[in-house]
């Protein structure tokens, strides 16, 4: 279709040229078209003389005349809609109607650019093009082809003094960092006179960005958030504009993560990588009546709130300056709504890998300006247990275990696995991965057998598809530094007899020797804890790096035990999961 309208382009000037040029005057009105290859018709949206709004879509095949002959038709209606109401308080019974349906036909009439008068056999999509002027009777249009447009301004319901509002913002035939943002407040009584409209708020002078961090001194007041779409061609769309549903509320004061941040103000330069490593807790385990009353009875129930641990979470992570953040337990939501549009307004492109049974999984961001995507070879370790030839070997074994290759089955753990490139320099490649392995304490069998498949996985990517490219493994692995997860990873290797192949008793008993080929250490070392709660504390979460080919640079300290333990355990008012954060910086040997 779209070589025929290429070559329909051609023939704009076939009907002869107009009168004169057609004039463009400062006030014309908006003709509005939205025309994409990939969608059988276009829209065209403008409203009539008649004041009435009219959206009309039509065939982007169809001939340019069928849909003029059908505007005209749609004016000549409002023409006599209005001709009627006009005169009914007047005109005898009968007279409106007659004098309604005299009214003329208007002519409807599109000139190209230049002011020549487009054929009326050119298709629609070739015929409606920017800057075009549509003439309706003596009402004139310009035409604006896929202008940037808003499609989705929605802020955060919980708003904190100290904490960045990040909105969300979605845009067709533009990009949000291309937009204008403008911020208000509300007006206080003590502003002077207030009233309905623009009169109500008060622009804040710091708000510019798309990020906004209200004060305290804006405590107990609403906000209201104007973005002009943008495409960063000087093209600018109509505003949109959102209010938040409630004030802003008081911040919880010092939070846990705040020490961290003084180590991490700026990003790494060119050569260093920052990497984080987090299970955030998801929402659909803290948000539990088991969770409330057993797991986190000592956590206040408004800080067990999504919204409450979203503002703290997303300041923690912005603060960090990360190049790489790793997520487990993210909700699909919270990536959505929250988090990518949150670590978008901050450089962060995030990538997003489900599991389907529990309605949440991994997320994995990294810096735009340092990296772009080469590849994703995500898994879900059942699946590619019995699919895939890598693990024909380990799948074979299993079958000697059939109460452990089902329980392995059943479980929808999966690896996420992305290799980036360094934007300065292409010869520089990574395989990141991230996971989160089988939780139950007495599963150390189980995740021994998902943490084989990761590597031969990795070792697939890393090795084969991207030969020598350095690896760095985060996740929750729940596995302390004692297990033989954590032995296996380090070492390269673990013997058939170690204990954890009857983790869960002589019935579930597994044995089988495993190696793999990696050099991994963790640049982080076995922190006492990185999991915290009423009843545990232990190291569960690891970033692994290929030591021949990574080193450290810094590890940020992690906060300290009376910050951890200010509210008893996490998570906590000024904590937003159960568990901490891993940071380190780390860079090419």
């Amino acid at each position: 279709m779209w070589q025929r309208l290429r070559a329909a382009l051609g023939r704009l000037r076939a009907g002869g040229p107009a009168p004169g040029p057609v004039p463009v005057p400062a006030g014309m009105e908006r003709a509005v078209v939205r025309c994409v290859p990939a969608e059988p018709k276009l829209s065209v949206r403008l409203v009539l003389p008649d004041g009435s709004a009219r959206h009309m879509q039509r065939d982007q095949e169809e001939p340019l005349g069928r849909a003029l002959a059908r505007l005209a038709a749609t004016a000549a209606k409002g023409r006599a809609k209005a001709a009627k109401k006009s005169k009914k308080a007047r005109a005898e019974p009968g007279e409106g109607e007659e004098e309604a349906a005299a009214v003329a036909v208007p002519a409807v009439r599109l000139f190209s650019r230049d002011g020549l008068a487009v054929a009326e056999e050119v298709p629609n999509a070739a015929a409606w093009q920017d800057g075009a002027v549509l003439q309706v009777g003596e009402a004139r249009y310009r035409v604006e082809r896929n202008p940037p447009a808003v499609t989705e301004l929605r802020l955060p319901r919980s708003l904190l003094a100290g904490f960045p509002v990040c909105p969300k913002v979605s845009a067709e035939f533009a990009a949000p960092r291309h937009c204008v943002f403008r911020w208000y407040r509300q007006r206080r009584p003590a502003d002077g006179e207030g009233g309905e409209g623009d009169a109500a708020w008060v622009e804040e002078a710091e708000g510019t960005e798309r990020v906004f961090t209200p004060c305290n001194a804006l405590v107990g007041l609403r906000l209201k958030l104007r973005c002009t779409p943008g495409d960063g061609e000087q093209r600018y769309g109509q505003p949109c504009e959102v209010e938040s549903s409630g004030p802003v509320e008081a911040g919880p004061g010092a939070c846990t993560f705040d020490s961290r941040h003084l180590y991490t103000r700026k990003v790494c330069g060119h050569g260093s990588v920052r990497a984080v490593s987090y299970n955030i807790l998801a929402d659909t385990y803290a948000q539990t009546e088991f969770s409330r009353t057993v797991l986190y009875p000592y956590c206040a129930p408004y800080a067990l709130e999504i919204d409450y641990r979203q503002n703290l979470l997303k300041k923690e992570l912005a603060g960090y300056s990360a190049d790489l953040i790793c997520l487990q337990e993210v909700d699909k939501s919270v990536f959505v709504d929250s988090l990518a549009p949150a670590l978008d307004a901050f450089g962060l492109e995030g990538l997003f890998k489900i599991k389907e049974k529990q309605h949440e999984g991994l997320a994995t961001f990294y810096r735009r300006d340092k990296f772009s995507l080469l590849s994703q070879h995500d898994i879900v370790f059942s699946e590619a247990l019995l699919s895939d030839p890598l693990h024909k070997e380990l799948c074979d074994k299993l079958t000697e275990y059939p109460a452990v290759r089902e329980k392995v089955l059943q479980r929808s753990s999966v690896l996420q696995v992305s290799v980036l490139q360094s934007a300065t320099d292409p010869s520089k490649k990574i395989c990141v991965a991230n996971t989160h392995l089988y939780w139950h304490p007495k599963g150390g069998n189980i995740r021994l057998i998902q943490i084989a498949v990761a590597l031969s996985h990795l070792k697939h990517v890393a090795c084969d598809l991207h030969p020598s490219i350095p690896v760095i493994f985060c996740g929750d692995f729940n596995s302390t530094p004692s297990s033989g997860t954590y032995s296996f990873i380090s070492s390269g290797g673990i013997a058939e007899d170690h204990e954890d192949w009857v983790s869960n008793g002589e019935e579930e008993r597994c044995n089988m020797p495993l190696t793999h080929p990696f050099k991994l250490q963790s640049a982080c070392g076995e922190p006492a804890y990185t999991n915290y709660v009423g009843g545990f504390h232990g190291c569960l979460d690891y970033i692994f790096i290929d030591k021949t080919a990574l080193e450290v640079e810094q590890v940020i300290p992690l906060p300290s035990h009376e910050e951890v333990t200010t509210h008893q355990a996490l998570p906590s008012v000024s904590h937003p999961s159960d568990h901490i954060a891993l940071i380190c910086d780390l860079k090419w040997k």
